[in-house]
């Protein structure tokens, strides 16, 4: 069981610490247990229960008219709710999927989402956001691994599944080749990346997780790439990440080379002369797009 500080679940919820006081205080609407040093802490159930009263709130309801239902009664009260719009109490029902790992519970509020917008909407602007706070919860130690792996997993699924559906491009010359390197295995932003491109009739290659360096020279050989596009998210040395784009560099001095992911920030200095740096979707889908990129090849 997971255990979260106040200040976890303020983040989590949205609720604000100093509302959760209140709340405890004038309804009693939680009585959380303390640590020794008089640290409110909170559990699995009690953050669930926190994130149903703000789906409830979010709906019109008063918190005075909540503190007097049970939590299984919190809880059918939730059910009853058909979201129509893709905002706000969406991601409380993933973050309850996550912690419940209530598989139809994510799939039902995703489908809600894509069929409201579409999956890149979705992904700008609720995923990210989720697994932004995915990572608070992961940093505070208040989900395991499991957890992340099993809504991993869960929205690496989707994304390929909408992949599927989409026609593969009869273009099929100078192809933008998608990889991650041999110390990487977080590819979601970079199969969101792959079906962006499907989606605007860009026909992409995508290679997968933890590629050998020279599986990489031998794909771009082989399939002569207009671009490749890596993920850098898992720490590495400034010097290795120096090297290795300085030597693909070498090899293929005319290749555009694009990188995104949060090692790109942080050495960012260091390889500023050697990589294209990906930080949004729609900027690559400029860069995808341009003239001069559209008639280059590698020879």
């Amino acid at each position: 069981m997971a255990f979260y500080k106040i200040r976890d679940v303020e983040v989590l919820t949205g609720i604000k610490a100093h509302t959760l006081r209140i709340w405890e205080q004038r309804y009693g609407v939680l009585v959380p247990e303390r640590t020794e040093t008089k640290i409110r802490t909170y559990t699995d159930e009690e953050l669930v229960y926190l994130l149903n009263i703000r789906i409830l709130i979010d709906h019109g309801m008063k918190i005075s008219r909540l503190s007097e239902f049970s939590p299984t009664e919190i809880r059918a009260k939730v059910a009853e709710i058909k979201l129509k719009t893709p905002a706000g109490s969406a991601q409380e029902k993933l973050i309850v999927s996550l912690v419940e790992m209530d598989e139809a519970l994510f799939h039902s509020t995703l489908n809600e989402l894509i069929h409201a917008t579409s999956l890149e909407e979705t992904f700008r602007q609720c995923l990210i956001p989720f697994f932004d706070r995915i990572g608070i919860m992961w940093l505070s130690g208040s989900i395991n691994p499991a957890q992340e792996h099993f809504i991993s997993n869960l929205v690496r699924q989707k994304i390929v599944s909408e992949v599927d559906k989409l026609k593969v491009p009869e273009d099929r010359e100078n192809p933008v080749m998608l990889y991650l390197p041999e110390h990487e295995w977080h590819e979601i932003g970079l199969l969101f990346y792959h079906y962006l491109l499907r989606s605007q009739g860009v026909y992409s290659l995508y290679l997968g997780q933890s590629l050998p360096y020279e599986s990489v020279v031998s794909s771009i050989e082989k399939v002569h790439p207009r671009c490749v596009i890596s993920s850098w998210l898992t720490s590495v040395e400034e010097g290795f990440m120096r090297s290795y784009f300085s030597q693909l560099r070498r090899q293929f001095p005319e290749l555009l080379i694009i990188a995104g992911g949060a090692q790109l920030g942080i050495h960012h200095a260091s390889i500023n002369n050697l990589v294209t740096p990906l930080q949004h979707a729609e900027d690559l889908i400029k860069m995808i797009k341009s003239p001069h990129l559209q008639s280059s090849q590698v020879q």
